[in-house]
């Protein structure tokens, strides 16, 4: 997402004509050192999200409610990474758009949307966490196949539906002086938020998802802390249900931990942008280009760090992992080779 400098940029539009770029200011160096860090972030989220998606689609143990979930937000996550950043890498890098105003349009939208669907599954994920642990009776039927479907049609469909009617409808821009000038010039790709919709995107794409992940994380943390406590005052028995109950205390505290750093890097990535979104209209767009940015790709980082949260802190991933590197993938028969643990 990006939300130029719009006096600057109009500077640029009057000195460099229609259609043209103004000089970079970054030396090629620079630039290729930019290149190759950006580069090196998208190919991993690429590579992270396809190997989760790789692991649940194909080892059947896998195909739970819960993974499935993680299934469709790292397809969210790998298509940002594979259809997105290479062309945000190019902007950015080269302070230039070069693939015209309708592409702009569609990339803004796609951008803006696959972001979305991201922050919607880390909430979806988030409930369905605080269902399982804080309504364990109730959580096979209210969870289930047919309610994970709809939850990932939802996730996908409102960002999708919020992000091509705002932006191909210019809602965004209604009111902002001297926006229209400033389309003509469409190397600069401008997308800029008015105090409206500056302020819906961030109640949606930010404010509304902490609000709901704060508020599970805490009720998840006080659950579990009263199940650890509880558990803890039993008195000592050597049987299989003193081994579910430290089993139970432990996957408690593993889902509150997980929770948090969730939450954690989130908010990390996404409020620096957000914010600024909200509040650039109030100073008048004086925003520099290159905070924006940095801003932007801070958010896109979660993308990145999705795999390793939900991914790598699993060691049923780990092991898929390893089987995905081995090539045993390739064999038919590997599909029902035993992932989880008993426990």
């Amino acid at each position: 997402m990006l939300s130029p400098n719009i006096s600057r940029d109009l500077t640029d539009c009057s000195e460099f004509g229609n259609r043209s770029c103004p000089e970079s200011f970054r030396s090629p160096g620079v630039r290729g050192v930019i290149y190759l860090c950006i580069t090196a972030v998208f190919i991993l989220t690429v590579l992270g999200n396809l190997a989760i998606i790789v692991s649940i689609l194909y080892f059947k143990q896998l195909h739970s409610p819960t993974n499935f979930l993680i299934l469709s937000m790292a397809g969210t996550d790998f298509l940002l990474g594979f259809a997105i950043m290479p062309y945000s890498m190019v902007r950015s890098v080269e302070n230039c758009w070069y693939f015209g105003v309708t592409f702009c349009k569609v990339h803004y939208s796609f951008d803006l949307m696959l972001c979305l669907a991201s922050i919607f599954h880390l909430c979806s994920i988030a409930v369905d966490r605080f269902c399982a642990i804080c309504h364990p009776l109730h959580y096979p039927s209210t969870m289930s196949v047919a309610a994970i479907k709809q939850t990932i049609a939802v996730c996908w469909s409102v960002p999708a539906v919020f992000a091509f009617g705002v932006v191909f409808s210019e809602a965004y821009a209604s009111g902002i002086e001297g926006y229209e000038m400033l389309v003509k010039c469409s190397s600069l790709c401008p997308i800029v938020f008015n105090k409206l919709w500056g302020a819906v995107l961030f109640t949606v794409g930010l404010f509304a998802p902490a609000c709901i992940m704060i508020g599970i994380y805490i009720k998840i943390f006080t659950v579990s802390q009263r199940h650890i406590r509880e558990l803890s005052q039993a008195p000592p028995r050597h049987t299989k249900n003193d081994k579910k109950n430290e089993h139970s205390k432990n996957k408690d505290r593993k889902a509150a931990k997980t929770l948090s750093i969730v939450m954690l890097g989130f908010l990390i990535c996404w409020f620096p942008c957000f914010f600024t979104i909200l509040i650039d209209p109030f100073l008048n767009f004086s925003t520099p280009l290159p905070l924006f940015d940095t801003l932007n790709w801070l958010g896109y980082l979660n993308s990145f760090c999705n795999p390793l949260i939900y991914g790598f802190f699993y060691p049923w991933f780990r092991k898929t992992f390893k089987y995905i590197l081995k090539g045993k993938i390739f064999n038919p028969h590997f599909r029902t080779v035993k992932i989880l643990s008993e426990d």
